[in-house]
Order: structure tokens, then C-alpha cells, then sequence
């Protein structure tokens, strides 16, 4: 005798729209507040932590990151990173508007694709073009723009411009995949308008639009593309020097 263990799941037509997994603020939620800045190297996230003069001892380890908490969280700003691809991403920033979050400026480093942006150049993303996952459980579509948000991306430039740090402004391309930059996509994204190609901002924007929150981004340039030849920039002077000049700005964020 064959016994069919299937069964058929009884749900209304709304059933299935939700996610059955959500972020929620448990009794030990961290205090957060409401402005957070992500930070996707760890070099730069020690170094803010050091200006900021955060004291490592009352961080949260939160998966493969580090959580700082403002004393003051009326006025203060959360920190945490490293942060790595528009996945990880996404969950950090998911759980972050669970504990509060509503303001989100993320800061990373990215790869000049337009021959007027070189190393060392700082780009502040107006938009970011989709070509990753994520994006699209977020109403994202493919190659479209999501853009960054406009009043928060206002203050930031005011606060470079404040600290008299030169920057461009303009979209940027987010891809999984670096080892996968092709010619014809670099082409693609540059007639597009791109500036500078990273792995995390479309998602970010994405999950920003979806969830009613706000968000901006920064990037430091650390290698050329735009000639179709990888040009790194890692160990460059001018990296290094742009990397201190924006910390310098957000420390006082």
C-alpha cells in the first residue's frame, strides 16, 4: 500500500504575498537610533572608530560585523561594518531598520568606469544601476536606476563640501560578480552614465525605497577601469589620502 504524506496547504489569496521570515526589535535590540553609517573596509571602520573616539569594548559582534551604538542617540550616528556584496548587505540594513534605523549613509570603495574619475577621486552616488540579486525581491528591475535619497544625499554633499573635499557626483553601477566586468558591460553602464562600478549601493537604494527609509552613498576610487585594463590603486597615496578626508568628514556626521 503506497501512503501519500503530501498535503495541500489551505491559505486565502494574501497568503503568500508576505516574506515568512521578517527582522524583528527583540527585548535585547541594540539602541541604535536612527542614523547609521556602514562602512565596508575595516581599515576605515578602525579609523572612525578612533575619531570618533568609540571605545571597542561595548561593540556587538552582528554576523561578520561590528555594531557601535551612540551614546547620545537622539543626536548621535550607529556605526558598523565591514561589510562585503549587496546580500550581506541588505540583511545588516534589514535588521537595522528593525532596531530603528531611518537614515543610512553607507561609504565604500569602488572602480572609476568613466575616464574623468582616477583614483584617489571621491564619488557621491546620485543613483546606482542594478546588475545583482537582490535588488529585484525589492521591486528593483534589472540594468534599471534606483536612486539614492535626494534630501539625505543633499545633506552629505553639503557636509564634503563643508570639509572642502573635491568630488563627483553621478550614478554608479552594482554588480555581484567583479571578476565578471566585462568590456561590454563596462561600455554598457559607461553610455548609461555611470561613474564608477561597486557591489553594494543598487540593493541598498532598493531596500530603501521598499522599506520607506532613507539612504546615501560614498566612494572612494581605488582602481581604474575605464580603459578597459584593470589599473589598481589599492596601495596608491592618493587612495590612502582620499579614505582619511572622507573619514574626516564623517567622523563629525
Amino acid at each position: 500500500m503506497t501512503v501519500n504524506n503530501q498535503r495541500t496547504i489551505q491559505a486565502g489569496p494574501d497568503a503568500f504575498a508576505g516574506a515568512i521570515v521578517n527582522p524583528e526589535k527583540g527585548k535585547n535590540a541594540p539602541d541604535t537610533g536612527p542614523v547609521a553609517l556602514m562602512v565596508s573596509n575595516d581599515a576605515d571602520l578602525k579609523r572612525l572608530t578612533g575619531m570618533r573616539n568609540l571605545d571597542p569594548g561595548p561593540s556587538r559582534n552582528i554576523l561578520m560585523s561590528r555594531l557601535f551604538c551612540p551614546v547620545d542617540t537622539d543626536n548621535g550616528t550607529a556605526l558598523i561594518g565591514p561589510v562585503i556584496g549587496a546580500p550581506y548587505a541588505v540583511i545588516l540594513f534589514e535588521h537595522l531598520i528593525a532596531w530603528g534605523v531611518r537614515r543610512l549613509l553607507y561609504f565604500g570603495w569602488g572602480g572609476a568606469i568613466d575616464p574623468a574619475v582616477g583614483i584617489g577621486d571621491v564619488v557621491l552616488a546620485s543613483g546606482a544601476i542594478v546588475d545583482e540579486g537582490t535588488s529585484p525581491h525589492y521591486g528593483g528591475k534589472e540594468h534599471a536606476v534606483v536612486n539614492a535619497s535626494g534630501g539625505f544625499t543633499q545633506k552629505i554633499s553639503k557636509a564634503l563640501d563643508a570639509g572642502s573635499l573635491d568630488y563627483h557626483h553621478g550614478l554608479v553601477w552594482t554588480t555581484d560578480a567583479i571578476f565578471r566586468e566585462t568590456g561590454e558591460k563596462l561600455i554598457k553602464f559607461q553610455k548609461a552614465g555611470a561613474l564608477a562600478v561597486e557591489m553594494e549601493l543598487s540593493a541598498l537604494f532598493s531596500v530603501a525605497r521598499f522599506r520607506g527609509v532613507e539612504a546615501a552613498g560614498i566612494l572612494a576610487v581605488s582602481d581604474e577601469l575605464a580603459s578597459l585594463k584593470w589599473q589598481p590603486g589599492f596601495g596608491n597615496k592618493r587612495f590612502k589620502q582620499a579614505r582619511r578626508d572622507v573619514c574626516k568628514v564623517l567622523a563629525g556626521f
